[in-house]
């Protein structure tokens, strides 16, 4: 396994590699890897001649008030698991590298980024957008995984990629849970012991949500208002709601009223100091 740091290298690297009709795949991450990512390289593996993993915290996705100094970093051990997983580069790039002095130019899909986490993090998605073209540029992948976590997310790079002409495959990984339900997150290792007990309480509302769907409740409004109230019952740690909304899983547009098409429920909480997100699709 190579360790890459410098854009340079890599893009030369994967034009060498596609010239001698070889498929890669990229898994892009921020770091500190858990089974959620391990997940993605696993999938990667099973589908591409090489395998590319990027470690970058981007730090233009992160908006002022955020964690972007509290998030979590382990490169040792996150080189370690890439090379059990059989991954052939880890591209780890500097922020100077990846934006030199003057650089002014972003990428940004404007509709489906107004909501959901959009709505809370306003650059935060053209900050995504950015910094994943720029690895698609530098990489060269034939496909690109992404986990079905951050649903809102993977529907941007989705519509990004067609817009754009990318000539990439992006593949959606299922959401990977801890034995509790607890969505796997770098930022989980944020919480407290107490915050962390309450956590998957996260998840325990959003099935008590579904079933009640398949049991015949159809109105989006009264699913996620028994989302709020069973964590409201359930969390004793201070904690807020960001959103708890249902939308078209395709058009990724909201759902008012009478559910009639394939849906998937979304939430966002901050629990203390971390910001947690999850999704469940409904079906019946």
């Amino acid at each position: 396994m190579q360790q890459i740091k410098c854009s340079k290298d890599i893009q030369a690297f994967a034009l060498e590699s596609r010239r001698a009709g070889k498929t890669i795949a990229l898994v892009p991450t921020m770091g500190y890897l858990h089974d959620g990512h391990l997940m993605l390289m696993r999938k990667a593996r099973e589908k591409a001649d090489l395998v590319i993993v990027s470690i970058f915290v981007n730090p233009i996705q992160f908006g002022p008030n955020e964690d972007l100094d509290r998030y979590p970093q382990d490169l040792e051990g996150d080189l370690a698991k890439c090379k059990t997983l059989g991954v052939d580069v880890v591209f780890t790039p500097t922020n100077e590298d990846l934006y030199p002095d003057l650089f002014q130019t972003s990428v940004e899909v404007k509709e489906i980024t107004k909501d959901l986490c959009g709505a809370g993090r306003p650059n935060h998605f053209q900050g995504v957008t950015t910094v994943v073209s720029k690895l698609f540029n530098l990489t060269l992948p034939n496909l690109a995984f992404f986990g079905e976590k951050d649903f809102q997310q993977l529907a941007v790079i989705r519509r990004m990629v067609i817009d754009l002409n990318f000539p990439i495959e992006i593949v959606g990984v299922e959401i990977v849970r801890e034995r509790n339900g607890l969505a796997m997150s770098s930022r989980n290792a944020n919480l407290p012991a107490r915050e962390r007990e309450e956590a998957p309480s996260i998840y325990q509302a959003l099935s008590h949500a579904k079933t009640l769907y398949q049991q015949g409740l159809k109105e989006s409004e009264k699913l996620c208002q028994t989302v709020s109230k069973q964590l409201e019952e359930k969390i004793s740690s201070p904690f807020r709601v960001e959103y708890v909304k249902i939308y078209d899983a395709l058009k990724l547009t909201e759902i008012k009223g009478r559910i009639t098409t394939p849906t998937v429920l979304l939430i966002a909480v901050h629990l203390g100091g971390t910001r947690l997100i999850d999704n469940l699709q409904l079906e019946n």
